[in-house]
């Protein structure tokens, strides 16, 4: 089996194990302390040495992890790379029960910005945060993972929407209700939760007292196409970037500081307690810096690169693209770049960017969007804002972004990996400005 092979056998299975930002963060901790890192605690004093391998989680949805390296900090700086743990997906409301014609449904609202036609006709399952009481009182909490097909959201039959095929507007209210099963009885889904819980090795349930669970297809991630040139899956906007980053990570240099942040909320704007346009980041970096002397020139010998997906320019819909910036699949990772600073990118972060590629042997593209139409943004330049780091905007092309299922190249992810692999052992991020 090539490198390459067993990168995207992994790749896959963490996309699989990986249903809701909670299950991400648990599997990246897996592998994180499978490969030597310690979790540090921010309620108690941190004693870190060199050489040493940390990871900071708050609320069980955003990491930092990073390696203290054998140089020193202030004139090398860190090597980061950020990515973000949320997708689009349909979140259950929290009084969600629906008794309409003898079928019980529950209530869901739109997290971030979903395409919505496809999530209709699929297996779904149901996974994310419960918290409980147990039977003595205390409050507690776990992670759930129905894995088996729970609900779907029925079409319309096109004998009674004769216009389907010619448009249909989805109505998040009316149309997304999903259907769980069919009972005269009034179901309540806190009990259900409850019972699947205690079927999971959750004995001491006493009360479901609250919940962050969304829906998500069963379908596996999978390699599809006639020779397996691409990678299906649900949430590769950014899991696979998370993945990428984490392996990147665990492969670097131990002489280097480097740093990985993979933050939750990144698709609803990123303003939250562990979200980019947080503190999180921050106060760890600020911590492990010292004094304000030492992490303005450890500051300025550092470097971030958000990884986030970017547009594949798709066969039917090449309109869609700048005609000379239309980033194919397979073909390297992209560089994107916005004038208006929806992209953190400048010509230096990019040059040296290009000029890793080139020692890698990896092809590179470039992005920009169309100029009359809007563009969307990463974490980049939220963490470039808040703590005035070199930043640059990278991407494997995908189809289908926010969709249920997108669609990426099977080389893409491993080259990208390979190029942020050698980034992490810069020992200096000088761009010539």
């Amino acid at each position: 089996m090539s490198d390459m092979q067993k990168f995207n056998d992994g790749l896959l299975s963490f996309l699989d194990q990986s249903p809701t930002p909670f299950h991400a963060v648990e599997a990246m901790l897996k592998r994180l302390r499978a490969a030597g890192f310690e979790a540090l605690d921010e309620r108690e004093e941190w004693k870190l040495k060199p050489g040493g391998r940390y990871f900071v989680v708050r609320n069980g949805s955003s990491v930092v992890a990073f390696c203290c390296g054998q140089s020193n900090l202030q004139q090398r700086g860190w090597r980061m790379v950020g990515a973000h743990t949320d997708s689009p997906n349909l979140k259950v409301k929290p009084n969600p029960e629906l008794h309409r014609h003898g079928y019980f449904q529950v209530g869901v609202e739109v997290y971030g910005g979903a395409l919505l036609n496809p999530w209709f006709d699929r297996d779904l399952g149901l996974a994310g945060r419960v918290n409980y009481e147990n039977a003595k009182g205390e409050l507690c909490s776990c992670l759930l993972n129905i894995t088996r097909p729970v609900g779907l959201i029925p079409s319309l039959a096109i004998h009674l929407d004769r216009e389907a095929n010619n448009s249909h507007a989805v109505n998040p209210q009316k149309d997304l209700p999903v259907v769980l099963l069919q009972s005269a009885d009034k179901e309540d889904f806190r009990a259900l939760i409850a019972t699947e819980l205690a079927t999971q090795g959750f004995a001491d349930v006493a009360k479901v007292l609250d919940y962050e669970l969304s829906f998500y297809d069963c379908q596996q991630a999978a390699l599809v196409g006639w020779n397996g040139d691409f990678i299906a899956s649900a949430r590769l906007d950014n899991l696979l970037s998370c993945f990428v980053g984490l392996q990147a990570l665990l492969n670097s240099d131990a002489n280097s500081h480097t740093v990985l942040v993979c933050n939750d909320h990144e698709e609803v704007g990123s303003q939250s307690a562990v979200g980019a346009q947080g503190p999180m980041l921050e106060s760890v970096l600020r911590r492990i810096a010292g004094d304000e002397v030492s992490w303005q020139r450890t500051m300025a010998n550092s470097m971030m690169i958000s990884a986030d997906n970017a547009h594949g320019i798709h066969p039917n819909f090449s309109d869609r693209h700048d005609a000379n910036h239309g980033p194919l699949l397979n073909a390297g990772p992209v560089i994107k770049n916005n004038v208006n600073q929806r992209y953190a990118t400048n010509s230096g972060t990019s040059s040296l960017f290009r000029r890793l590629c080139g020692d890698a042997a990896v092809p590179v593209q470039s992005f920009v969007v169309r100029s009359d139409m809007a563009c969307g943004s990463t974490v980049g330049p939220l963490t470039a804002a808040a703590i005035g780091v070199k930043t640059l905007d990278v991407g494997v092309p995908t189809f289908a972004m926010h969709s249920i299922r997108e669609l990426a190249g099977s080389q893409d992810a491993y080259n990208l990996a390979k190029v942020l692999t050698a980034y992490y052992g810069l020992e200096s991020v000088n761009t010539g400005d």
